[in-house]
């Protein structure tokens, strides 16, 4: 029996010869039902995708970035539907990371014959993240690279709106791992990764896989722009734990407290402020089209 196929797909979003090559590539394959759902943002796509379960789909096809790829995941979480990821957005950061091309026609090919992997998402106050989350300098930055500037600068935009917030104060922080306290004190940012290259594409997390099990967990006590050089010279030129700034664990739960209310982030989108985190992370929660492994 053909399968039923959904895409969900950001409107606003490019990639290749656009959303009506798109079409004439999956209706080439051998498919039942197409079921079509364009949104204009991303926050639109949830219940496109709880219609597309509904209606029975066997695979979905995600056209846009992470933000548009995250808010499909929190959705298709623990449904055991395949997600095949078309990586139309700025970004790309959880595509790139699985070695998902930018292309179309290879794209839409991993997802009909590409392999079917189960990885893990984290949770940060009842939402499921693929690539990231955080709150502080790094959130501070991403909410400020707004989306207009994201289109029309792509990564510069994250680093233009990083120089506008180097200088900011440090916040008292308190994290837990698995319950035990990890840090206490003053830290300009609170990171949680699921993947190893996160936004601009630095590696901030270097043995980050999303299928072992964890959630990685960094904090940094950088201040201006001096310390913020060497924390971000130290990701692009060794491993980031090396950095006198930089704390790394691994943990399957995370609570954190602020001494301020904080603006924290999932996969590149803004969330309000909050002084409380809570996190965790789902093995095996989403299933995921990926390439072929090369054979030797």
């Amino acid at each position: 029996m053909s399968p039923t196929v959904a895409v969900v797909a950001h409107r606003k979003k490019t990639l290749g010869a656009g959303l009506d090559r798109l079409r004439t590539l999956i209706t080439e394959q051998d498919v039942g039902d197409l079921l079509w759902f364009e949104v204009p943002k991303s926050k639109k796509a949830p219940k496109k995708v709880r219609k597309a379960l509904k209606k029975g789909a066997d695979l979905v096809f995600v056209w846009g970035g992470d933000g548009m790829v995250q808010r499909c995941a929190d959705e298709l979480a623990t449904s055991g539907v395949p997600m095949a990821i078309l990586p139309a957005g700025t970004a790309n950061l959880f595509a790139n990371n699985l070695g998902i091309p930018i292309d179309l026609e290879e794209a839409v090919r991993i997802g009909f014959h590409g392999r079917r992997e189960k990885l893990d998402l984290g949770v940060l106050n009842g939402e499921h993240f693929a690539v990231m989350a955080g709150a502080g300098f790094e959130a501070e930055m991403i909410a400020d690279a707004d989306g207009q500037a994201k289109e029309r600068l792509g990564k510069l935009s994250y680093v233009k709106a990083a120089v506008r917030h180097v200088g900011g104060p440090l916040v008292p922080m308190k994290i837990k791992i698995d319950g035990t306290t990890w840090f206490d004190g003053e830290a300009s940012c609170l990171l949680l990764g699921n993947v190893s290259t996160i936004a601009a594409g630095i590696e901030a997390f270097d043995d980050a896989r999303p299928d072992d099990g964890w959630l990685e967990v960094g904090v940094s006590t950088a201040k201006g722009p001096i310390q913020w050089a060497r924390v971000i010279g130290r990701m692009a030129t060794g491993r980031s734990d090396d950095s006198p700034f930089v704390r790394i664990t691994r943990a399957r739960k995370v609570s954190a407290t602020f001494g301020a209310p904080l603006t924290y982030e999932l996969d590149g989108g803004d969330r309000e402020a909050t002084t409380e985190l809570e996190a965790k992370v789902v093995p095996g929660a989403l299933t995921v089209c990926l390439p072929p492994v090369e054979q030797p």
